[in-house]
């Protein structure tokens, strides 16, 4: 506990008070602003429908990236005094980038009807779907962009970045609402996260010299190789879950109403602003932690220590935000949303479950745990949308928050079968034996 308590002290804290707390302070704004603008001129049928986007959204960027900038950050900061190597990655990372999402924006653009009856069903928000397929070039260069200066640790200009495209992506979005209510709010969600290329692009124009490092016969398999895991890891979350989330908000629309679907989607946007925090410490120090130990007793250690540390805190959290529910949603939304209180009970208990069981599965990013990461993502998300059918047609909209703390139990339960020997039995006598990595593509 104390090397963790240390290292929040001397390293994270600084690191989350100069860079990622004002960043997420201002997203838990943005949220806030744009979540009340839904509220007040849409509703929550139009908050349904913006959530449908959203997560459609957030599959095509992660497959337009192919997901592998994660690991071109990994990379450039290990390159970055290495110009030859250096440019091999940069130049295989920026064409896998932009022939995946030249392919994408052909089939989303001329398959847009199709796309449109899949995402909203009975609604012709065609037009969106074209909107960003013309958008996402910029979102991928954006991303490919950030990923160097996230390389290269410019902490700083990361941060004013940050702070800048969303004070801009908000004050669009406000605007859109405004002036066309649920159709701005679309047109928002796709071309907002675009728009952020014109700030990077004035923070890596001090990065010149690397534009003449990306040269087509600077591809090299080897990279494409060591991407390829970071890719597969990266796609099977982003594209399954927000697929899921689409057909159980569809399936809440169809079988309770679009109303309470809208409930459902607000829940899970007050669910991701407090889990924002988490979030930050999990890639601030969890993940570098684990990947940088090598014992047993060590990893055993770090889990427990964040069990004893931070897991009472974000209980405590959880407890005062369920009492205040009514409160915060008078204050995010509307009493129209009122209904949406029956909600959090559950909510809040899976939230604590998945807490619980990610700190232990980060281990298999970490340890680059290939195959355990996608048998228990496999698992996760058909566990998820089956107890989510499951429980919406006894319990209606609340069946749908119960799904979600049965699927990470049940998640939980994997985890702590895979890992219980680490976790709970004797330590062996060479506590390096059972921490090495496992890079099942190398």
């Amino acid at each position: 506990m104390r090397r963790l308590l240390d290292y929040i002290n001397n390293n994270v804290l600084f690191k989350v008070a100069s860079l990622n707390s004002v960043s997420v302070l201002v997203r838990i704004f943005a949220g806030f602003f744009t979540s009340k603008a839904i509220a007040i001129f849409i509703g929550p049928e139009g908050m349904a429908l913006i959530g449908n986007l959203r997560n459609f959204f957030g599959s095509v960027q992660n497959v337009a990236t192919l997901g592998i900038y994660s690991g071109v950050v990994k990379y450039i900061a290990e390159l970055k005094n290495n110009t030859k190597e250096l440019g091999k990655l940069i130049s295989t990372a920026y064409y896998l980038g932009f022939i995946a999402t030249t392919a994408v924006c052909f089939v989303i653009y001329f398959n847009a009807e199709y796309i449109n009856a899949l995402v909203f069903l009975s609604y012709d928000f065609s037009y969106i779907f074209k909107i960003l397929a013309l958008a996402l070039p910029f979102y991928s260069l954006n991303l490919f962009a950030f990923s160097i200066l996230n390389g290269f640790s410019k902490y700083r200009m990361l941060l004013i970045v940050n702070i800048i495209g969303q004070v801009l992506g908000l004050l669009i979005t406000l605007i859109l609402i405004w002036q066309n209510k649920l159709d701005g709010a679309l047109i928002s969600v796709v071309i907002s996260p675009a728009l952020m290329f014109l700030i990077t692009f004035v923070g890596i124009s001090n990065q010149r010299s690397l534009v003449n490092l990306i040269e087509f016969t600077n591809i090299k398999y080897e990279y494409i190789k060591k991407l390829s895991a970071f890719s597969i890891m990266a796609l099977i979350s982003a594209i399954a879950f927000p697929i899921v989330f689409i057909k159980i908000r569809n399936y809440i629309g169809a079988n309770v109403g679009l109303q309470e679907a809208g409930f459902w989607e607000a829940m899970n946007r007050i669910s991701s602003y407090y889990l924002m925090f988490f979030n930050t410490l999990m890639t601030l120090y969890i993940l570098p932690r684990f990947s940088e130990i090598d014992s047993v007793k060590e990893f055993r250690n770090e889990v427990f220590s964040f069990y004893k540390t931070i897991v009472p805190v974000f209980a405590i959290g959880l407890v005062l935000v369920y009492f205040l529910r009514s409160f915060i949603i008078s204050v995010v939304f509307t009493p129209e949303f009122g209904p949406m209180q029956e909600l959090f009970f559950w909510q809040l208990l899976g939230d604590m479950v998945k807490v619980l069981s990610v700190v232990i599965a980060y281990q298999f990013v970490a340890k680059r745990m290939f195959w355990h990461f996608i048998i228990t993502e496999i698992f996760s998300v058909v566990i998820t949308y089956a107890t989510s059918i499951y429980f919406i047609d006894l319990y209606g909209v609340k069946g749908a928050t119960i799904a979600h703390f049965v699927s990470y139990s049940m998640y939980y339960g994997i985890i702590l079968m895979i890992f219980g020997t680490k976790l709970f039995g004797t330590l062996p006598e060479k506590e390096t034996e059972d921490l090495k990595e496992n890079d099942d593509l190398e």
